[in-house]
């Protein structure tokens, strides 16, 4: 490539690499006719066909068609070949914001200019009913003129992802930056998620390290769960009210969009007539998305999305982390004990694990409703035990032959539904499960312990 001209799509002459990912590879281009430089996103269309990716390569598109704003990343157009997927996006010659901070806080009126940008932009995307859900330094590029620009889109979500309740309900995103009702698994308000991760991103500019950090993941959970930080004691009394409103745990009393553009901390440097800082989008250009995918009108996350019927969800890292045992965290949100689930992995496919439980339910007289995204539900009662029991059991795929199933119960008597699962369900699954979880809690516990002592007496043998 370094004597070489590489002419792509005979539109851009390609220049260097400007950074890789497991799947896409991002070079800096040329446009041939206009001169303009850009950057060229490669994704590799066999890659993401394996890994189930296209939907969030469509749902990717889609949202960058609909953001067009200012302080957005421009999406210029899509092409592919077939091997490759183009995106052409508009370059940010200043690079990531990141790269600023890691030398050291910034000046407040910077990182106030910086976030007024920040908000401007999210605002205006959560006005389209789009919701970003992985906000960080890394994802804030700067143009030529140290313009903020919303970038990296992958992980967002569309207004239509929502569920009944009206919520989102995929774990994503990065760990120090999320939001504790996202880590929580019940259901959240991408924008109010998204604003918390803006204050996460204000408190770092200011502050030249993350609110909450800690070596254990776990121990980290729980300061972002219960909203444990502190101010550093250079950060004034306007901007630490305005945090406190914003790292707020509970995201019904968390701060709205509407608040912050109006706080005084927030307004300074600002026109004082225009009370919306919004500014409004570019009319979206044409692209060729119909040209890489087929049309579809759904593109949603795979685990938002309306699946076929029993297919299992896909589980991401945030996902695998949470309902591991050693990472339980619902003790952070729920008063009660109201934890009545069992877990078990299969490496049996996901046919098996639901003939298995329609055998089970047949035997026990309980009716199977199969619904979306590998949820069954079981209804009934017992001969001979009193009462109407609800089981609801839920599959989620780690890998193609490697499952999580998740059993609780949705409703009736708890006593009878955890003699049913002794005496009944837990008997009949003993030749498709691969372990339950739990029963092995006590002796890695103990191992953790032990490697505890280890490190705190490297000397011992």
């Amino acid at each position: 490539m370094e004597n070489k001209e590489i002419i792509l799509m005979q539109r851009y002459e390609l220049g260097r690499l400007l950074g890789q990912g497991t799947f896409a590879k991002v070079y800096y281009a040329r446009n041939l006719k206009t001169g303009m430089g850009v950057a060229i996103k490669v994704i590799d269309k066999e890659k993401i066909l394996k890994v189930g990716m296209i939907e969030q390569i469509k749902r990717e598109i889609s949202v960058m068609r609909l953001v067009r704003h200012p302080h957005v990343v421009e999406l210029y157009e899509v092409m592919a070949s077939k091997t490759k997927i183009y995106f052409v996006i508009e370059y940010a010659k200043g690079g990531e914001l990141f790269s600023k901070v890691a030398k050291g806080k910034l000046k407040e009126d910077v990182a106030r200019r910086y976030f007024q940008q920040l908000i401007s932009a999210v605002d205006y995307c959560h006005s389209r009913g789009v919701y970003h859900r992985d906000l960080k330094p890394e994802n804030l590029l700067l143009d030529e003129n140290g313009n903020l620009k919303v970038s990296d889109f992958g992980l967002s979500a569309l207004a239509e992802c929502k569920r009944q309740d009206g919520l989102l309900h995929t774990t994503c995103g990065t760990p120090a930056y999320v939001a504790p009702e996202v880590i929580n698994r019940k259901g959240y308000d991408g924008s109010k998620a998204d604003i918390w991760s803006c204050g996460v991103v204000l408190f770092v500019l200011l502050a030249g390290y993350l609110p909450f950090h800690d070596s254990n993941l776990m121990e980290m959970y729980r300061k972002i769960g219960k909203g444990e930080f502190k101010f550093p004691n250079w950060f004034g009394p306007e901007v630490r009210r305005l945090l406190s409103k914003i790292l707020d745990s509970n995201p019904s009393t968390r701060i709205s969009m509407t608040k912050i553009m109006d706080n005084s901390w927030f307004r300074k440097g600002l026109d004082p007539k225009r009370r919306d800082i919004h500014s409004e989008g570019k009319e979206p250009a044409p692209l060729d998305a119909d040209e890489v995918f087929r049309p579809n009108e759904n593109n949603c996350s795979a685990t938002e999305s309306k699946q076929e019927l029993a297919r299992p969800c896909n589980l991401n890292a945030f996902d695998i982390i949470s309902f591991s045992a050693g990472f339980d965290l619902s003790g952070l949100f729920e008063e009660t004990d109201q934890k009545k689930e069992v877990r078990f992995t299969s490496d049996k496919p996901a046919s098996t694990i639901i003939s298995k439980l329609e055998d089970i339910a047949k035997r026990l007289r309980l009716k199977v409703k199969k619904k979306d995204g590998g949820l069954l539900k079981m209804e009934g009662s017992k001969a001979g035990r009193k009462g109407l029991l609800g089981i609801n059991a839920e599959i989620f795929e780690i890998a193609p032959l490697f499952h999580l199933v998740e059993m609780k119960k949705s409703s009736g008597d708890t006593l009878e539904y955890q003699k049913m699962l002794k005496q009944d369900i837990r008997p009949a699954l003993k030749d498709i499960v691969w372990t339950w979880q739990g029963e092995q809690q006590q002796q890695q516990q103990q191992e953790v312990g032990q490697q505890e002592q280890q490190v705190a007496s490297p000397s011992n043998p």
